[in-house]
């Protein structure tokens, strides 16, 4: 059996943490929160549900995933496959299997949960995350020929491979810089189609202008920076 951990970054999501916990496959090993400077009770209640809570009190998707990777560093065993996962109960956790299949059965390096139309819930993406998706996508293709079409959150890798990527965007950029990072690196990848609903409660990103307009900068910032690096 091979050791997964999930890393589930979370701010106030008391209302919606324990329902993701719930739902992901017995098969992983460890589940960790990150509570990303939570001033509800995302705490307590991820807790309850049985996963391993950090805290991070720098905002920032990710210094909350760069969290969950130090405490992981740290570990006597590590793990084969970690597995990022939205702590908004917007993806479904159950399709963590398919998630790390192709890890298992191919040993692709790198899989992303690809967020298609036709498996999403009316209205769980906004029209800027659309937009910003497809403009990000689009460039990966013309300027490293990349086949991605989503920055979805749900995404596996294998754990060496996941150091040798040597992460480092703190916000908004993570899942972009991870992604031109394996191509640069030319790991093997591969996207597969998941389901996608409304989140529970409101984005901290994608449900104010401010955070739309920062995390388009950034992820744009990330394309331009890779393709004259």
């Amino acid at each position: 059996m091979k050791n997964i951990k999930v890393i589930i970054p979370a701010y106030n999501e008391e209302k919606a943490i324990a329902n993701v916990i719930k739902e992901i496959p017995n098969s992983v090993n460890e589940v960790i929160v990150i509570s990303n400077n939570s001033t509800d009770n995302t705490i307590k209640v991820a807790t309850e549900a049985g996963a391993t809570v950090l805290s991070e009190s720098r905002k920032g998707y990710g210094y909350a995933c760069l969290k969950g990777m130090e405490y992981i560093s740290t570990l006597e065993i590590k793990p084969d496959i970690v597995v990022f996962l939205d702590g908004d109960y917007s993806d479904y956790p159950e399709e963590l299997t398919k998630i790390i299949a192709p890890i298992l059965e191919n040993n692709i390096d790198f899989v992303v949960g690809s967020r298609v139309a036709s498996l999403r819930e009316k209205h769980s993406m906004t029209p800027q995350q659309i937009f910003g998706n497809w403009l990000a996508t689009t460039l990966m293709k013309i300027f490293f020929k990349a086949t991605f079409t989503d920055l979805g959150p749900f995404r596996a890798i294998k754990y060496e491979k996941l150091l040798t990527l040597k992460m480092e965007d703190k916000t908004y950029g993570w899942t972009v810089e991870m992604q031109l990072k394996v191509l640069k690196q030319k790991m093997s990848y591969l996207e597969i189609p998941v389901r996608y609903k409304n989140r529970i409660g409101v984005s901290k990103v994608s449900g104010t202008v401010k955070g739309s307009v920062m995390a388009g900068v950034k992820i744009i910032g990330w394309i331009f920076k890779y393709t004259f690096k």
